[in-house]
């Protein structure tokens, strides 16, 4: 299989929010099949959803990987589970010790139960848009035809969590 390039969010906002995210960074390279080519720092952020959580820390990185993309979510979720997330029983955007999303696999776009690339709010998310531009500033999200940098642009100069249809950068 040729090697595929993927960008997965990181996010956590539970304990220790920064060893959470070196330690999926580090889980995320020593997947049989993959290799780490590049991590942003990590960024403060709000957190969306229940209010009274902490504030998370996120950042991104873009994988080399000869994992499906089905493979590589399932290896994203024994990455979850082995920081004692279970997705089955946690609140939806509630506070959690790590989370991992895949975000684009190459220009490919799917939708299939329980996976869908690119990620469905990636480009209404700032906490996303942010550090993913760090490390993949000039990759193209597929549907959208626009790149990272355009969409964090964007996104910066809205008054609004409102996206309106965005021109070319």
């Amino acid at each position: 299989m040729t090697p595929a390039t993927a960008y997965i969010g990181l996010g956590s906002n539970v304990g220790d929010r920064a060893a959470a995210i070196r330690s999926a960074v580090a889980a995320l390279d020593e997947l049989q099949g993959a290799k780490v080519l590049s991590v942003s720092d990590s960024i403060e952020t709000i957190p969306e959803g229940p209010t009274g959580q902490d504030r998370y820390l996120n950042a991104a990185v873009v994988l080399e990987c000869r994992l499906s993309p089905r493979q590589l979510l399932e290896a994203m979720l024994a990455i979850e589970a082995a920081h004692g997330r279970d997705r089955s029983t946690g609140k939806r955007w509630g506070p959690r010790r790590l989370d991992l999303d895949l975000l684009m696999y190459n220009d490919r776009i799917i939708d299939e139960p329980g996976l869908t690339v690119p990620h469905p709010r990636m480009h209404l998310r700032s906490f996303v848009l942010a550090p993913l531009a760090q490390v993949a500033p000039r990759a193209v999200h597929p549907g959208l035809d626009l790149t990272i940098e355009c969409l964090r642009d964007h996104l910066a100069a809205l008054p609004t969590a409102e996206y309106p249809q965005a021109e070319p950068c």
